[in-house]
């Protein structure tokens, strides 16, 4: 396989909750990496697999109709904790991302409800549902195991 030109990477983080590839986007300070370390903190607690695959850069590749998330190979296995710095956890090598999570920005709110629109997103050809979440607001890690419960079982 050829190495990612660093064109193939977006400003995201990536990871797997038990058998469910996640791929959190959005502006920087918005929470991607606290919000990705509670999830599986969370994950894990529950006795459920749960793994970083990328913080910050994350390479993905169209394969078969799947989307594949790769770390950039300068980082992989560390992710940023803001106050502490780069941490070492455990990783994976790669997912196959199942949905997306849009972070807003500070302040912001997801709607109600979301318009049918908004519900999926396309990337490097790849239709994934998608949602729409504030990292800080109060429970936003038990909406997405939520959301995560409802992608798999529909």
């Amino acid at each position: 396989m050829t190495p990612p030109q660093a064109s193939d990477y977006v400003h995201a983080t990536a990871l797997v909750l038990g058998e469910f590839g996640l791929l959190l986007r959005g502006p920087s300070g918005a929470g991607k990496s606290a919000l990705s370390l509670q999830l599986i903190a969370d994950w894990r607690a529950r006795g459920a697999f749960a793994a970083l695959v990328g913080d910050d850069r994350v390479a993905l590749e169209a394969r078969h109709g799947r989307l594949i998330a790769r770390p950039h190979p300068s980082i992989r296995g560390m992710i940023e904790a803001r106050g502490l710095g780069l941490l070492r956890v455990a990783s994976e090598p790669a997912c196959v991302l199942r949905a997306v999570m849009d972070l807003l920005a500070s302040g912001e709110s997801p709607k109600r409800y979301p318009d049918e629109d908004d519900a999926t997103t396309r990337l490097s050809g790849v239709t994934l549902p998608r949602m729409f979440e504030n990292a800080a607001n109060v429970g936003a890690a038990a909406r997405i195991a939520a959301y995560i419960q409802n992608v798999v079982t529909n």
